[in-house]
């Protein structure tokens, strides 16, 4: 009988949660009190949480109105959308309302109400927002790289992808500027205590965006922590050499034929980390000063004297 979940589902399961509740610290602890709505689901959830004067807890409703979206988007999509964005959602959505205080048992909590988070919001309002875009970032870059989502926009997308063939950017883009613009609407209906102007936190929400979606990419990609260089010379030997017995780095001789004076040659490429480039450089630049190279970054390199294969 197969295995309901192998080891290397359990720990992506395990990566998961911890991405969720990264995120929900971000949303619950350093957003919601600040008025600084990120997009989706989260995002309505928040304004439906300022509109009822904080009667609805945001993940409650954030997870109420995942519960369609999770439905539509199984029957739509199939499994694609599967037990991992049901989990994923479930588990950002607890623990915005666990860290808020705002479970029954658990009203004790309020992270947000912490002497750190109250000096942040009255003292230095955009490192707070910072913080929060780098909670979210880093907590949706976790869930995607192991498997999983949140759900809420990202069924929309794929269905509004799937149906009309529109870019997926600009489906997440047309989302979550109505989604800020519905939530300030929300704020400045209410006339919610505040001290700066509405159009002011919509900005500080865009800027959130632009932030943590870029820290989504880095924790896909990986940091630019390699170099591959491409070295083109007529002392590829002695060069390629001098790679692997000074740098202990793997070379590749690829052959090549220059266009421009019609010439068959190799072409020597290696990958080495950022503290060996300028070593590498000194290496190229002894053996043959006039040796044409390109340096360019890679995200991630997988294999022996770097990271290891999962």
């Amino acid at each position: 009988m197969k295995k309901i979940f192998n080891k290397t589902e359990f720990k992506e399961y395990i990566a998961i949660a911890i991405g969720a509740i990264i995120m929900s610290l971000g949303i619950g602890v350093f957003l919601v009190d600040a008025k600084v709505v990120p997009g989706g689901i989260s995002g309505i959830g928040m304004a439906i949480y300022y509109l009822t004067d904080g009667l609805i807890p945001i993940g409650l409703s954030a997870w109420l109105l995942n519960v369609p979206l999770y439905i539509w988007g199984v029957k739509v999509l199939g499994k694609r959308f599967g037990i991992r964005t049901f989990y994923g959602f479930s588990v950002n959505a607890f623990f915005i309302d666990f860290f808020r205080g705002d479970i029954p048992g658990f009203g004790y909590i309020r992270l947000q109400d912490s002497q750190t988070v109250l000096n942040l919001m009255e003292n230095d309002f955009l490192f707070l927002i910072l913080i929060g875009a780098a909670l979210l970032g880093i907590g949706l870059g976790i869930v995607f790289k192991y498997k999983g989502t949140t759900g809420g926009v990202d069924i929309i997308v794929a269905i509004i992808h799937k149906k009309y063939q529109m870019k997926q950017g600009m489906v997440i883009l047309i989302l979550d500027i109505a989604i800020i613009v519905l939530a300030g609407i929300a704020i400045e209906y209410k006339s919610l205590p505040m001290d700066k102007p509405t159009f002011l936190l919509v900005l500080y929400a865009l800027f959130l965006g632009v932030v943590s979606a870029r820290i989504v990419d880095i924790i896909i990609d990986g940091f630019d922590y390699a170099r591959q260089a491409y070295i083109v010379s007529d002392k590829n030997s002695e060069i390629a050499q001098k790679i692997m017995t000074d740098l202990s780095r793997g070379a590749t001789a690829i052959k090549t034929r220059g266009l421009y004076k019609d010439i068959d040659r190799e072409m020597i490429t290696t990958i080495v980390t950022l503290k060996e480039l300028g070593k590498l450089t000194d290496i190229i630049k002894e053996i043959d000063p006039d040796a044409f190279v390109v340096i360019h970054n890679v995200h991630e390199v997988l294999g022996e004297g770097f990271r290891r294969r999962a």
